[in-house]
């Protein structure tokens, strides 16, 4: 099985791409995928499968859209919907990643790079799918140190 683990940014017309480096260590934007309406995504799906195949994956993070108060709203019930699409279509599990201000973030990022507003729409989704991932990958890094110092203190049973 793969190596990197791929993150996602699913929107309602585009999907922002990322993946991790060949270490797992850090997340780098890697496209955009965009198509006309939000229910067609036959080339979407086939374009992330192109993706898998060509970075070696081995497990997908997808950004959960909760709203900024934690509730569900029409977004998360599209994204399940493509989770299940995804799972089906890739045979790899998709696991659920809340993106709640990865977009503000990516915002912030863009302004600091000193990215001109009209073009922001080139960058956003693919910089929210870097922060997506790279949440998760510093999340496991947590994990570990935890791991180890509950190791260290013998605190494990």
């Amino acid at each position: 099985m793969g190596s990197r683990i791929l993150g996602l940014d699913y929107g309602s017309k585009t999907v922002g791409v990322a993946v991790t480096d060949a270490l797992g260590w850090t997340a780098q934007g890697v496209e955009i995928i965009r198509r006309k309406s939000e229910n067609k995504t036959r080339k979407t799906l086939a374009r992330i499968e192109e993706l898998i195949h060509a970075y070696d994956v081995k497990e997908i993070i997808l950004g959960y859209p909760v709203m900024p108060s934690g509730d569900e709203g029409v977004r998360v019930e599209l994204c399940k919907i493509f989770k299940a699409d995804l799972e089906r279509r890739t045979g790899l599990p998709v696991i659920f990643w809340d993106e709640r201000l990865t977009t503000v973030e990516s915002y912030e990022i863009m302004t600091e790079l000193g990215i001109p507003k009209k073009n922001w729409k080139e960058y956003v989704d693919m910089i929210a799918a870097q922060r997506i991932l790279q949440g998760y990958l510093d999340y496991l890094e947590d994990q570990k140190r935890k791991q180890q110092i509950a190791e260290e203190l013998g605190l494990n049973t």
